[in-house]
């Protein structure tokens, strides 16, 4: 049994005290996610480019749709304020903040992509486990048989399903800083019912933006995901350097 982890993501981001938080200086992709609320599951999404004249878009916007119950904050690169309530497993929230990106599965043999992005294709002994109380929450493993027990076939990846056919890992609550029961699971991954759907938390588009999408993805350049409702973008988006 192969336990592969979150290494293969990198490095998270170390904030020193008294040094106000930015996006990740060697960051040159963002991807941005602005919801019109903390309780909307809607998103408009937007890839930007670092380029020497600063933050340029590198196609038109396009629709995506959040968590059920909207967007709470998250456990990932930026700073979360004092006193708001953050994202616990199955609130039907997506979380809010700024995280880095990593990471694909999908049902395809392969997929278009950078070389440098890892991409696993879904078999019945890979797992993801969402349950708080395993060692191994969050975290991604394939084991070398079957599944056997009833812990390791609840944590199997999804198959058949056309939602998870492609999906790019968001890290939010990540290994190696993960902490029980703050939420799991959290991808881009391909919307139901044409966007008519919401998420349990996730963020979703279109297949063929999702393909754009990870094709775009090149870990060389420190991609992140801002996910924010409007009025915090517009409050943090000079603070934190955001394009």
């Amino acid at each position: 049994m192969k336990c592969l982890g979150l290494a293969i993501f990198g490095l998270l981001v170390s904030i020193s005290s008294g040094r106000a938080f930015e996006i990740p200086q060697n960051s040159t992709q963002v991807l941005v996610g602005i919801a019109e609320g903390w309780d909307s599951s809607y998103v408009t999404l937007t890839f930007y480019d670092k380029t020497p004249l600063g933050w340029k878009p590198s196609r038109a916007s396009w629709k995506g749709r959040l968590g059920k119950s909207g967007l709470v904050w998250g456990k990932g690169l930026s700073p979360v304020p004092a006193g708001v309530r953050v994202k616990a497993e199955g609130d039907m929230r997506s979380p809010a903040g700024v995280f880095d990106i990593g990471g694909a599965w999908g049902y395809a043999p392969t997929i278009q992509k950078a070389p440098s992005l890892s991409y696993v294709q879904v078999t019945s002994r890979d797992l993801w486990y969402e349950d708080p109380a395993s060692p191994f929450y969050n975290q991604y493993r394939r084991l070398d048989r079957e599944p056997k027990s009833a812990e390791e076939k609840k944590a199997q990846m999804k198959q058949g399903d056309y939602a998870h056919a492609l999906k790019l890992f968001i890290s939010h609550n990540a290994y190696p800083n993960i902490a029980p029961g703050a939420g799991s699971s959290i991808f881009f991954h391909i919307w139901r019912g044409g966007g008519t759907k919401p998420t349990a938390g996730c963020t979703t588009m279109d297949q063929g933006e999702l393909t754009s999408l990870i094709a775009k993805i090149d870990p060389a350049k420190r991609p992140v995901y801002v996910l924010l409702p409007k009025a915090e973008y517009d409050r943090y988006r000079g603070e934190w350097k955001l394009p």
